[in-house]
C-alpha cells in the first residue's frame, strides 16, 4: 500500500513519537491499512486511535491531563469550524443520536466539556487542576491517514459570554429530539508545542512546569487569551482553495447541482436555508421575484449585539447555481455590488456553487462559495 507524497513541512510516521507539534504541519499516517496507522496515537501516547475526543485520563473521574480534539471537517450536521481570522474554533460534542442523556456518551466527551468550561471561569488553581490543555488536529484531505496540527487551545474566548462559549443545543433526527454541546475554543498564539512538555504532562507533571508554553501559562494564571490570528494574504483564493478538497464535500456539491439542474432559480430558496444554518441570528428573510430583481435574490435582517440590546441590519443575498467549470465573473460580482446601494440594503451575501474567477474583485462583497 502506497501513500501519496506529502507536501513539506511534514513529519514522517516513524518520527512521530519524538516530534514537536508545529502549527499547520502534516503528520503522516502509517501504511499497514489498519487502526495502527493513526498518527495521533503516536504523537500523543495514551489518548487512543479513534474518535473525536481522545483523552489522557478519565472525564468521569476528573483526571484528564491532556485532551485531543480531532475533526474530519466532513460531518455536515455537525460543522466543526476553525476561523483563522479570529482564532476561534467551534466544536460539537459527542452526543449525536437520540435516546441518550447529554452527558451519557461512552467516551465522556460532553462531561469533559461541561467540567472544563465551568472550571475555566474559576480560580487559577482550578484552571490548572481541572482544565487540560486541548490539542486540535484535523484530517488532512487527500493524504491517507495524515493529520494536520492546528494548535493549542483554551476553552472560551476573550469576547464571549459564557452562553456563547458552551451551549446545549437541540437537534432532531427521525422525529426524535436530543441535546448536544456546541463549544467554542481559542487557538492560542504558540507555533510549536515542545515534545518535552507533552511528555511531562502525559506523565502527570504539573502543566505549568516542564517547558509550559507561555500562552498556556498566561491563560491558566489570569485567563488571558492570546489568539493565533492569521489574516488571509490573498485577495482571491485559488480554485483549489475555493472548492471542497475532500470527496464528501465534492459529492454534496454535485448533488446540489444535480438536484437543481434545469430549475436553477429554485436554488435561491436553498441558498437562504444554507445562510440561516451559517448565520442563525438571521431574522425575517424574503425571496425576491425570479427576474429583474435588482441584483437581489433575497432580502432580510440580521441581528447583532447582545440579547439585552440587539440591533438589526439589512442585507441582500445573491445566489447562483453554476457548474464547477463556470466561474463567477465580473458581471455577477457587479450585480452583487448593486445590493450595496443605499436605496437597497446595507450588506450583501453571495452564495454560489462554483468559484470566483481571477478578474478584478468588487470590493466590499461577502461571499460564501458552496
Amino acid at each position: 500500500m502506497s501513500l501519496a507524497p506529502l507536501p513539506d513541512p511534514h513529519v514522517a510516521f516513524d518520527d512521530l513519537g519524538t516530534a514537536d507539534l508545529v502549527v499547520n504541519a502534516l503528520h503522516a499516517g502509517g501504511a499497514n491499512g489498519n487502526a495502527g496507522d493513526d498518527p495521533i496515537a503516536k504523537l500523543v501516547p495514551g489518548v487512543g486511535n479513534q474518535g473525536g475526543f481522545r483523552h489522557c485520563g478519565s472525564p468521569a473521574k476528573g483526571t484528564v491531563r491532556l485532551s485531543v480534539l480531532y475533526t474530519t471537517g466532513g460531518v455536515v450536521d455537525w460543522p466543526d469550524h476553525l476561523d483563522t481570522q479570529t482564532g476561534t474554533f467551534t466544536y460539537y460534542g459527542d452526543n449525536r443520536t437520540p435516546g441518550r442523556d447529554l452527558h451519557g456518551t461512552p467516551r465522556g466527551g460532553n462531561i469533559l466539556l461541561r467540567d472544563a468550561f465551568a472550571a475555566s471561569h474559576g480560580t487559577a488553581a482550578e484552571r490548572a487542576a481541572r482544565v487540560p490543555p486541548f490539542l486540535l488536529f484535523e484530517k488532512a484531505g487527500g493524504a491517507g491517514r495524515a493529520v494536520r496540527f492546528r494548535g493549542l487551545m483554551a476553552p472560551g474566548g476573550p469576547n464571549m459570554a459564557p452562553d456563547d462559549e458552551l451551549a446545549a443545543i437541540w437537534r432532531t433526527t427521525g422525529g426524535r429530539r436530543f441535546q448536544n454541546y456546541r463549544a467554542r475554543f481559542t487557538v492560542l498564539d504558540h507555533a510549536r508545542v515542545p515534545r518535552t512538555w507533552l511528555q511531562h504532562v502525559l506523565e502527570g507533571g504539573p502543566p505549568l512546569e516542564g517547558g509550559c508554553p507561555p500562552a498556556w501559562s498566561a491563560w491558566v494564571k489570569g485567563r488571558v487569551y492570546t489568539p493565533l490570528l492569521a489574516p488571509s494574504t490573498t485577495v482571491i483564493r485559488s480554485k483549489a482553495d475555493q472548492l471542497p478538497d475532500d470527496s464528501e464535500g465534492r459529492v454534496v456539491l454535485e448533488m446540489i447541482r444535480a438536484h437543481f439542474r434545469g430549475r436553477e432559480h429554485d436554488f435561491e430558496e436553498c441558498a437562504v436555508a444554507v445562510w440561516r444554518l451559517m448565520a442563525p441570528r438571521t431574522g425575517a428573510c424574503d425571496l425576491t421575484r425570479p427576474s429583474r430583481d435588482g441584483g437581489r435574490d433575497a432580502v432580510g435582517e440580521y441581528v447583532l449585539g447582545p440579547e439585552a440590546g440587539p440591533i438589526s441590519i439589512d442585507f441582500a443575498l445573491e445566489a447562483k447555481c453554476y457548474a464547477a467549470s463556470n466561474s463567477v465573473g465580473v458581471r455577477d460580482r457587479v450585480r452583487c455590488m448593486i445590493a450595496l446601494r443605499p436605496e437597497h440594503r446595507a450588506g450583501p451575501v453571495a452564495e454560489w456553487t462554483s468559484r470566483f474567477g481571477q478578474g478584478k474583485r468588487s470590493a466590499g462583497t461577502a461571499s460564501v462559495i458552496m
